[in-house]
């Protein structure tokens, strides 16, 4: 299991095990939506950033934050609502969101990790496939 430099794992496996069972067979249709959006939400606030447009980041770093929170995804949340907080203090200062250039860079390979990790758990082939199949045991 994947962790951050902290020591901390990057899913909260019990939040996502509630989330699975409370979505039940909608489950995995919603984890492809998440897909999608983080996708969208990551590229929108790394444009933002290069475009020095706090209000840009905003939006999509709230929506990344909340849905991430809804998989257990919580340093991917936590990442999401410092951006989100750092952009919507420079759009009430009419700041540029230079505070943010360091956390926008980490924010894509560690949404890319997140979703690897949760949509690897979300496979049921991926428990269920023997590690050997179609070749002699010796």
């Amino acid at each position: 299991m994947p962790v951050t430099k902290d020591g901390e794992a990057l899913i909260d496996w019990s939040a996502y095990a509630q989330a699975r069972a409370e979505l039940g067979a909608n489950f995995v249709r919603i984890l492809g939506y998440f897909r999608e959006d983080g996708i969208k939400s990551v590229s929108a606030i790394e444009t933002a950033m290069r475009g020095g447009i706090a209000a840009g980041l905003v939006i999509p770093a709230h929506t990344l934050k909340g849905e991430s929170r809804q998989f257990g995804a919580e340093i991917l949340a936590d990442l999401a609502e410092t951006i989100e907080t750092i952009a919507r203090t420079c759009v009430e200062n009419h700041d540029q969101p230079d505070e943010a250039l360091e956390h926008v860079v980490a924010l894509r390979p560690l949404f890319l990790e997140t979703l690897t990790q949760l949509e690897r758990e979300a496979n049921p082939l991926a428990v269920r496939r023997p590690a050997q199949f179609g070749r002699r045991s010796a």
